[in-house]
């Protein structure tokens, strides 16, 4: 069974590719690759099993290694793409056709063209495409995207100071809903909770599983709790830290670790075993 590699492109776009000649392919390494209608190039992610991938079509393959002329042309490309993408806005202007362009790529080949592009409404582009077509001779492909694939393309930073999550390590786009935000006890200030798309953060639906682990260790926000200082309220859950702040009804805050709050249950627990063997044996 040949070996399968993902291989990346620009705008964070991942492929599956077939290896059967065997090359000698390390991380990192660029590599000319089969295209739909010719050849494309980009980056080795990193070695998959074939068991453990779920594409069910037939994979197009590695060509072979990517040369230092390969290289220099992929750089001449990127300059390529960047005049391609002035040149299609002023076009789109000048049509008065209601798209925002977000990037252009160019397939290694030259023999594509792809125009990214945003808009609210269905946009009538098909002079557009002729025009482009007969500037560039070669095949024209205009792709509308969401605002999500807009960032997964643009790239950057989130809030966190790390590299955009779609960027870097998400596939796929997954449903994500404010829902998410109240389980996990979040703010729902929408400049709080949302990415730079605008949209709410990836990052509440990668986190759902554990907190659907780790707080049902806890009491509920908001629940009444009893301390030996007296009765308190359960104001901060954090389940990182492993505590919580119960505050009292003097203003009094007190922090409360998860290892306190097993022993409490194992007391408790303790307590309530002994109540019962008492009434058994006072039946």
């Amino acid at each position: 069974m040949a070996e399968i590699y993902l291989v990346e492109f620009k705008g964070s776009r991942k492929e599956y590719f077939s290896n059967p000649d065997c090359l000698s392919i390390r991380p990192n390494e660029f590599v000319i690759v089969q295209a739909e209608r010719g050849e494309d190039m980009g980056k080795v992610t990193k070695r998959i099993p074939a068991e453990m991938t779920k594409v069910g079509r037939k994979l197009q393959k590695i060509l072979r290694l990517a040369t230092q002329e390969d290289l220099n042309k992929l750089v001449t490309n990127r300059e390529k793409e960047k005049e391609c993408l002035r040149q299609c806005e002023k076009m789109t202007s000048e049509r008065n056709l209601h798209m925002k362009l977000v990037d252009a790529e160019l397939q290694f080949d030259n023999n594509k063209i792809t125009f990214f592009f945003t808009a609210e409404k269905r946009v009538d582009f098909r002079e557009l495409v002729k025009e482009l077509a007969s500037t560039y001779k070669t095949r024209i492909e205009l792709r509308q995207i969401g605002v999500r694939d807009e960032a997964r393309r643009i790239g950057g930073f989130g809030v966190c100071g790390l590299p955009l999550c779609c960027a870097s390590f998400i596939r796929e786009f997954e449903p994500i809903s404010t829902h998410l935000a109240r389980e996990q006890n979040l703010s729902l200030n929408p400049a709080k909770i949302s990415g730079n798309c605008g949209r709410l953060l990836c990052c509440l639906r990668y986190e759902k599983e554990l907190y659907e682990k780790s707080l049902p260790l806890y009491p509920k926000l908001g629940e009444k709790f009893k301390t030996e200082k007296g009765d308190g309220v359960v104001e901060k859950i954090n389940i990182f830290k492993e505590y919580i702040v119960v505050k009292y009804e003097t203003g009094e805050e007190e922090k409360i670790t998860l290892t306190q709050l097993r022993k409490k249950e194992r007391d408790k627990a303790k307590h309530l075993s002994k109540v019962a063997n008492q009434k058994d044996l006072n039946s």
